[in-house]
């Protein structure tokens, strides 16, 4: 089963797509990952990423889907999730014609909903542990009182630079401008499901759970 996790940033579709790869046997494609990846493989497509990068340039469409294509020939018995792409309707085009090519196809496309100030509220209370990545946040999950971690013990705490109120809105900005005409366009394939993407992590992945039935 392919999907395709749909929302804006900070909507929490990495931390979905995490837990459907341990409960599912999906793979997560992220395409920041796998632009990382290759640029330190030493592959040929890596070291096109890697000259790419190095010298501040957009990675362009035909490589993501190049990688995208490697990814896809790999073994993966639950299926893929595509995590952060596609990002416009060019790029949504060229996924359906990749899959096609390989015999395959898209199953369903969720789009996590979520209220713009709420996001922005979340987004800028969040923390993580600077060692295992665990996921805090000031509001809903504070960090412990001994300052530790719960999940590695870690005692370090880190916040991401771009979560501020300034960046995330730019950042809204750009996905409403790209990436929500998605919305519509797989609508009108009938692939859309809406799932409420502020609700607590496990009742979103319960929904979720619920449409790869």
């Amino acid at each position: 089963m392919n999907i395709i996790l749909l929302g804006p940033p900070g909507a929490g579709k990495g931390t979905q797509a995490k837990m459907l790869v341990d409960g599912h046997n999906m793979i997560q494609l992220s395409t920041g990952d796998m632009l990382r990846a290759a640029k330190t493989s030493g592959t040929k497509m890596g070291n096109k990423v890697a000259a790419v990068m190095d010298a501040g340039n957009l990675v362009t469409d035909e490589i993501v889907i190049g990688l995208i294509s490697e990814q896809l020939d790999s073994d993966a018995a639950g299926g893929f999730i595509f995590d952060g792409f596609p990002r416009t309707l060019a790029q949504a085009d060229a996924l359906g014609a990749l899959l096609a090519s390989k015999g395959t196809n898209l199953d369903h496309v969720i789009e996590m909903q979520v209220d713009d100030a709420a996001l922005v509220s979340r987004i800028t209370a969040r923390s993580t542990c600077g060692s295992c990545e665990e996921g805090y946040n000031d509001v809903s999950k504070p960090i412990p009182l001994n300052r530790t971690c719960v999940k590695c013990g870690g005692t370090e705490f880190k916040r991401r630079a771009d979560d501020n109120e300034n960046s995330l809105k730019t950042r809204l900005m750009a996905y409403y401008k790209e990436t929500s005409p998605l919305i519509g366009y797989y609508y009108a394939k009938e692939m859309l499901t809406s799932v409420d993407g502020l609700a607590e992590i496990d009742e979103v992945q319960s929904s979720i759970s619920n449409v790869l039935v």
